[in-house]
């Protein structure tokens, strides 16, 4: 069975080796960069079936180098890893079209956890029966092609979205509590904040919403979760 790489990109020689070990031991095959420039190299030299991107690197930022791999690349799964607690940060990363954050100082089976769930859906992606479009009211999305469009407009969806949409549909007009979204369309049982949730909802209803401020879509359940309706 091919070993599946994932790019260490982080310029703390400590985490690194911390990382690599880590990673080996748990039978993935690893690539090293310590900056963005590097990164992109390799990126586009071996494809990584996974991306391990600390923010604070020389040369181009991990902000930088996930706009660029999400130019051509919206598949590659992408985890941020940064030492910064501010939401604005992570915030930046998700709309940049990252996956995930962990932030530093992390657990280790909370990494693996975050990896095993990023790497279970792109296989997913590319195993499953994916090719009927999702449609609801003016909006229609494309699974295979990660495209949407609303009315004229079209727009890159991620697979995370497609994902969240996926689940909201299967689940119309039942309400659906933030830790049980988490723990499907993540793959994880996720033990800290649901803001990466609602980080991921807001950004959603910027595409398919026709005010994002007033969804009529996807619906907030004040202290729970949230309800999908396609027919409003």
């Amino acid at each position: 069975m091919r070993k599946q790489k994932i790019l260490i990109v982080e310029d703390d020689k400590a985490i690194v080796t911390g990382l690599n070990d880590l990673l080996e031991s748990e039978g993935y095959r690893t690539l090293i960069a310590y900056n963005g420039k590097t990164a992109l190299e390799y990126y586009k030299k071996n494809k990584p079936d996974l991306i391990l991107l600390d923010i604070m690197i020389p040369e181009k930022s991990g902000y930088e180098v996930c706009k660029e791999v999400r130019r051509s690349d919206h598949h590659t799964p992408i985890i941020m890893l940064t030492a910064k607690s501010q939401e604005v940060d992570k915030v930046v990363g998700l709309e940049l079209g990252a996956d995930d954050y962990v932030v530093k100082p992390f657990g280790v089976q909370e990494l693996l956890a975050r990896i095993r769930a990023c790497l279970r859906r792109t296989v997913s992606e590319h195993t499953a029966n994916q090719s009927g479009l999702i449609t609801f009211g003016d909006v229609e999305i494309n699974p295979k092609t990660l495209s949407g469009r609303k009315g004229s407009k079209e727009f890159p969806v991620t697979q995370r979205e497609v994902d969240l949409l996926q689940y909201f549909l299967a689940h119309e007009g039942e309400v659906i509590d933030r830790l049980t979204l988490l723990d499907t369309v993540w793959g994880l049982s996720y033990g800290g904040t649901t803001r990466t949730l609602d980080q991921h909802i807001a950004k959603l209803r910027q595409k398919i919403e026709d005010d994002a401020g007033k969804p009529r879509f996807i619906l907030t359940v004040h202290t729970v979760g949230y309800k999908f309706c396609g027919k409003p």
